[in-house]
């Protein structure tokens, strides 16, 4: 429990539970509504400390408007409703390669945050097939994963901060090849790019405006564009904006 583990002594997680479930079935709760709900019967205990360990005990589910597109609201939440079974960690490897494949190990461990992959990928290893890479370093993948030839064009693809084909793995320069911080990302704060692919690599950064009546795409490339990247980043672009900013004008801009 990290920083509140310390005001949980004493309390008992079935009893903390069963008091969370039956708060929350009356109304949606935010947390610090939870906890006050909560104080009478854990007299002593910091109401935010059971509110965070009802977060950690037991699977909630934040009900809308928070959450939807261009709306917002109270992060209230319920109970799901349900119990959740943890996946066996070799299910767990199988469906990291299904996605992201081929990686290495330490791929795998970068996005799930687990150690000791590599004795999973040593028991599954007659289910999947082995490469190396041009590092020598050992991929693995699933049998019938779809392995494009190296010369198929990659069309162009906008990602969003955060996006998890930019964070899965551990060597990042399959996708990412240029230094973010020349564009004024970094310096320390958790503000991520948001990468526009071109020919599957990171080839520029994007942002989106949106004002009254107009909506903007600011498109700020790492290397000069070619013509026909161009041609696809403002064909996706425009979709991207429309999605965005459904019956604003458009305007997209190549810095």
């Amino acid at each position: 429990m990290g920083a509140f583990g310390r005001h949980l002594k004493g309390v008992d997680r079935d009893r903390l539970v069963e008091a969370a479930r039956k708060a929350m079935a009356e109304q949606p709760l935010i947390f610090s509504e939870l906890g006050r709900a909560l104080a009478p019967s854990f007299p002593g205990h910091d109401p935010a400390a059971l509110a965070q360990a009802a977060r950690m005990w037991m699977p909630l589910v934040q009900v809308p408007p928070r959450g939807l597109w261009g709306r917002s609201g109270r992060p209230a939440h319920v109970p799901l409703g349900l119990d959740l079974v943890a996946a066996p960690v070799d299910e767990l490897f199988l469906r990291y390669l299904a996605a992201f494949g081929p990686a290495t190990v330490r791929d795998a461990q970068q996005w799930s945050g687990l150690t000791r992959l590599a004795e999973v990928a040593d028991r599954l290893r007659p289910r999947l097939v082995t490469f190396r890479d041009e590092h020598g370093r050992e991929l693995f993948d699933l049998p019938g994963a779809p392995r494009p030839d190296p010369d198929t064009p990659a069309p162009v693809r906008y990602l969003y901060d955060f996006d998890n084909l930019l964070l899965s793995h551990a060597d990042r320069t399959r996708v990412v090849t240029v230094d973010y911080t020349t564009q004024g990302w970094g310096g320390g704060n958790m503000e991520q790019p948001r990468t526009l692919l071109a020919d599957g690599f990171a080839a520029a950064t994007w942002r989106i405006a949106v004002g009254r009546n107009l909506a903007t795409l600011t498109i700020r490339p790492f290397r000069p564009l070619t013509a026909a990247e161009i041609d696809g980043a403002e064909a996706e672009g425009a979709a991207l904006l429309a999605f965005h900013a459904p019956g604003a004008a458009q305007e997209i801009v190549v810095v």
